[in-house]
């Protein structure tokens, strides 16, 4: 299932059933899981571990050399988990702290021209639109979908179950469960379709989005709006979720008021 036209550096640790095409090129310092394929013309570069069942497409490069004036030339790594798809021209770059490394989680599917810069950190289920860019030292929740073109800066934190409408650049910190658009980057409401799709009660749905009116449609500081979530929605793990995510990153989230203090 390896073409003699590949090449696989021989101390490249290969599972059972993987399949790599002619031109693809298999470092040293590998691992590629059980039933994964690896397209024509695809790079597995050094400190890369690859999980079970993934497909790699032509022309994409997993565990690049970090873009980033810090890394002198560390051991570092990038792992990415079982039943992740990454198509074509995708470029993963590894980590430049040796303790961290790039993430990807299972279930993942990474669309074509993508970038996703060293030490980002990508839960599982996480789709990646066409041309999207993730620099370094972001973290996606999971089962969030970024659109074609979504540009992410350096040290944002996604949520979980959010959705970043297409083109959009976000330079803050997104919390769970909303639909984010336009540019600049504004609450679009609570991501309230796919949710349901998947399990969410009407009920958790409504005080979501409860919570989601005191931050976003109130006039109000941050600071305020979280006291006002507290005493209004009922309490719940979706509601502790959306306040621990905005205290953990300083109450600093896109869309909302700056002003942070009490009024």
């Amino acid at each position: 299932m390896i073409s003699n036209l590949a090449f696989v550096d021989p101390s490249a640790k290969i599972g059972e059933n993987v399949t790599i095409h002619p031109f693809a090129y298999v470092d040293a310092n590998t691992v590629i899981g059980d039933n994964t394929v690896i397209m024509p013309y695809a790079s597995i570069i050094a400190g890369t571990t690859i999980g079970k069942n993934c497909k790699i497409y032509q022309g994409a490069i997993v565990g690049a050399d970090p873009q980033d004036f810090r890394w002198k030339g560390e051991k570092t790594t990038c792992t990415i988990g079982d039943d992740t798809t990454i198509r074509e021209n995708v470029i993963i770059n590894r980590g430049i702290d040796p303790e961290r490394g790039t993430k990807i989680g299972s279930l993942c599917f990474i669309m074509a021209k993508s970038h996703i810069g060293h030490d980002s950190v990508i839960a599982d289920k996480v789709v990646i639109g066409n041309g999207a860019t993730v620099a370094g030292d972001v973290n996606i929740g999971t089962c969030s979908i970024l659109s074609s073109n979504v540009i992410l800066h350096e040290r944002s934190q996604v949520g979980d179950w959010v959705v970043i409408k297409g083109g959009c650049r976000i330079g803050n910190n997104v919390p769970p469960f909303v639909i984010i658009a336009h540019n600049p980057a504004t609450f679009f409401g609570v991501n309230a379709w796919i949710m349901k799709k998947h399990g969410y009660s009407d009920e958790e749905i409504d005080d979501i989005a409860k919570a989601y009116r005191h931050l976003y449609q109130s006039s109000t500081s941050v600071f305020n709006a979280l006291k006002r979530i507290e005493a209004d929605v009922n309490p719940s793990a979706n509601r502790d979720m959306i306040i621990d995510f905005i205290r953990a990153n300083n109450l600093r989230v896109v869309g909302a008021m700056i002003n942070d203090t009490e009024d």
